[in-house]
């Protein structure tokens, strides 16, 4: 049972590490990510330690009969007290959490000695990787053993699952609330290995055995704590996935707008001082194009103002008739007559026809207080337009002028 779930479980904690330690390179002072991050190694370090295999090469490289088990079991009391200090960074002012931080990891390193020098005790004659614990949970010595680590274990289990819950109802954020109750749960079941364990340690006392329920032991051991695993993750992942969907909107609304930006630098080629990398490359290579939106933004508007000398008072008046009559209303009746206008504009400019007396875009009274309003009415009005034959507009953005690139 124990190498089925723990390379399932391994994956998960190493896959956690990873991401975490690309987020430490960024943001190294942030005592919680940098706490998170070593629960997710030094769980993916237990896990790894107690595959068989890697267990007899382990004890074969150090000559010590089955020493993988307080390698192992050394992370886990890590674990444990790295979780309470991700909890404790979460939870309470930044002074408290380091002085909570401390006394946790000094408790696990005093609670690892212990159990360093118990089993420096024991006499371990043969390699158990599978049944290590009912093998010889009739030593004295290996039942004080694991009646600390086990003991330690539960109170940790415990202390997680209360706090976990209590502070997941008092939070209003979803995923931190979601995660949390995860957490809770995943120690609570995780409550079962302890209890298996210590029924093992008891039955070597009384002689009863619990060999049958090890299975078991195992299966609430991994499951809760992947469980625990996901739940500490996955506030992680819902800011990874905000940060994707912000990341594809941004190329999107980028993409959406190519067509009304290259038929204005193509009238006005000026109000583009630098030229645009190509959106396929930026793509591929990942990066961001929160800048080059807002810029290319602010070029349209700007290539709208040069247009003020062109808009017809007639085509304002033909547009917003049509438009009604089409259906639209509001922001997207002036969005589209907005269109319209820059349209025939581009016509006028082409044929040097300024009018006399210009009259305002339609949208020159929309309410757009901020810049993501004033973005998402852009893609409206990029929407209705169509570029006139006459300003042969570009199909891609690095065609369409010249200057430096960025």
């Amino acid at each position: 049972m124990k190498d089925i779930l723990h390379p399932l479980c391994l994956a998960i904690a190493g896959t956690g590490f990873l991401l975490l330690l690309r987020d430490l390179r960024k943001d190294r002072r942030n005592p919680a990510l940098v706490a998170l991050a070593f629960t997710y190694g030094f769980s993916a370090l237990s896990y790894v330690t107690s595959i068989t295999w890697v267990w007899v090469r382990i004890d074969g490289f150090f000559g010590i009969t089955n020493v993988a088990v307080p390698i192992a079991q050394g992370c886990v009391v890590l674990v444990l007290a790295l979780q309470a200090s991700v909890l404790a960074h979460w939870s309470r002012p930044v002074e408290a959490a380091r002085r909570r931080t401390r006394h946790l990891l000094i408790a696990a390193g005093v609670v690892i000695a212990a159990m360093a020098v118990l089993f420096a005790l024991l006499t371990p004659t043969a390699q158990r990787p599978t049944d290590f614990s009912l093998y010889y949970a009739h030593d004295p010595y290996f039942q004080a053993y694991l009646l600390l680590y086990m003991v330690a274990y539960t109170i940790a289990e415990v202390y997680l699952a209360l706090s976990c819950w209590k502070y997941a109802r008092a939070t209003s954020n979803r995923s931190i609330s979601t995660g949390l109750r995860l957490v809770a749960i995943g120690a609570t079941i995780t409550l079962g290995y302890s209890g298996i364990r210590m029924a093992g340690v008891f039955g070597g006392m009384l002689g009863f055995s619990v060999k049958g329920l090890d299975p078991y032991a195992w299966l609430c051991g991994d499951i809760g704590a992947t469980l625990t695993q996901i739940g500490y993750f996955l506030p992680t992942l819902a800011l990874r996935l905000a940060a994707l969907r912000s990341w594809i909107d941004t190329h999107l609304a980028y993409r959406r707008l190519q067509h009304l930006w290259a038929a204005l630098t193509e009238a006005h080629p000026g109000i583009t001082l630098l030229q645009p990398d190509r959106q396929h490359e930026t793509i591929l290579q990942g990066r961001s194009v929160n800048f080059p939106l807002l810029r290319r933004s602010t070029e349209i508007r700007h290539g709208q103002k040069l247009l003020r000398r062109y808009l017809d008072p007639a085509v304002l008046t033909e547009s917003e008739a049509r438009r009604g009559r089409e259906g639209l209303r509001g922001a997207d009746l002036a969005a589209a007559v907005t269109a319209d206008q820059i349209g025939a504009a581009l016509v006028r400019l082409a044929e040097d026809a300024p009018v006399d007396t210009p009259v305002d875009y339609a949208d020159s009274g929309l309410p757009l207080p901020g810049y993501e309003e004033e973005l998402h009415h852009l893609e409206r009005v990029a929407g209705f337009f169509t570029a006139p034959r006459t300003t042969g507009a570009a199909t891609d953005s690095a065609s369409t002028t010249s200057g430096a690139r960025t």
